[in-house]
């Protein structure tokens, strides 16, 4: 395990277009961003094994239910699998089911996507503002809250709750981001990003 913090990335950046395995759905379907709908969104990626991950499975449950009617919630898992079989589809699935996540939770097979959003480690989050005609721009990239395992400071979801507050306020970009920590992203084997030391 290395940890990691997240990347700073400009806030503005426009979600690429995207389609990925549903591990979270009955048939193994594909999920695109021609489904998001009209509501904000909250994309992290996590995982199955990770324990900084495991950590704040509750608070993920949680928080994915008070924000739901203004913000939806989806979950990426990019780790190799080859590598690090317990993040299969298969093992994301049941994570899911257990912890009664009813989000699509996409698998990044080839990793792309997460290059794409320069995503470093587990969990990284980022909220989205719905600006319509499919254009869902960086609002906030940071850290749930100051909580970590084993540092006595309780789990609260502060810091991405209070972006949301401000996103459905209209409120300006809220500037206190500070980057979330975890486990690194598990790259596959020489096809890791420039960013990854």
């Amino acid at each position: 395990m290395v940890r990691t913090n997240s990347m700073v990335i400009e806030l503005g950046f426009q979600l690429p277009t995207f389609e990925m395995l549903n591990a979270n759905s009955s048939n193994n379907e594909y999920f695109n961003s021609q489904n998001l709908d009209n509501r904000h969104l909250l994309l992290m990626f996590i995982c199955a094994h990770c324990p900084f991950v495991k950590y704040i499975e509750n608070q993920i449950y949680t928080l994915s239910k008070e924000i739901e009617k203004t913000v939806q919630t989806v979950a990426i898992s990019s780790n190799d699998i080859i590598t690090h079989p317990s993040d299969s589809p298969a093992n994301l699935k049941l994570q899911a089911q257990l912890q009664g996540w009813s989000f699509p939770y996409l698998y990044d097979q080839n990793q792309n996507f997460a290059k794409a959003l320069k995503a470093a480690c587990t969990p990284d989050f980022y909220l989205f503002s719905n600006g319509g005609e499919g254009i869902f721009s960086l609002y906030y990239h940071g850290q749930l809250d100051d909580s970590r395992p084993g540092n006595d400071i309780s789990i609260s979801g502060e810091d991405l709750r209070s972006a949301v507050r401000d996103l459905n306020q209209d409120n300006s970009y809220p500037s206190n981001q500070i980057p979330s920590l975890g486990c690194n992203i598990k790259w596959t084997p020489g096809k890791e990003p420039s960013w990854f030391q």
